[in-house]
């Protein structure tokens, strides 16, 4: 597990002016995804909408979102790719009966949400955990398949006191 420590302490304003296009193509900066003084969230770093395991992570996370929102944390996936792509992912993940295994996500995969622009699809994800500009947690992913443990997320999210 990589600590919160192997990142800078002002990770959050260094990508604050960092622009990133929500699945409607509308344009974001980072620093405006949650509340910078006190808000917490939990942002996943996607490796490309197009990736498998990016469907597994991302139907995970939205069978968990109940329990992110009662703890009154802001849950943000970031991923490769455009728009249309995020929405490809969006609109499927939404489709899927049953979550938690890569072999129920991709029941549902297409190739179609993978980036026009394949140098980005070896892109490693990640997960952080923000309260405000404060970094609480960081996971680099070591492969493919590798994501931040759910439960070590909400563990974090749910010792933090909430405004």
């Amino acid at each position: 597990m990589t600590s919160a420590l192997d990142f800078s302490p002002s990770i959050s304003e260094s990508l604050g002016d960092v622009t990133i296009f929500t699945a409607a193509g509308d344009a974001v900066q980072f620093k405006d995804l949650w509340d910078q003084n006190e808000g917490v969230a939990v942002v996943a770093l996607l490796r490309h909408f197009g990736c498998p395991c990016s469907w597994e992570l991302a139907a995970t996370l939205k069978e968990s979102k109940a329990k992110f929102d009662s703890a009154g944390v802001k849950l943000i996936a970031v991923g490769v790719g455009s728009p249309d792509k995020a929405r490809v992912l969006a609109e499927r993940v939404k489709m899927l009966s049953r979550f938690g295994a890569l072999r129920k996500a991709v029941k549902n995969y297409t190739i179609k949400a993978t980036p026009d622009d394949r140098s980005g699809v070896l892109q490693q994800g990640g997960m952080f955990v923000f309260k405000g500009k404060q970094l609480l947690y960081a996971r680099k992913d070591k492969e493919t398949s590798d994501h931040a443990p759910l439960d070590d997320i909400l563990d974090v999210c749910c010792k933090v006191p909430v405004s």
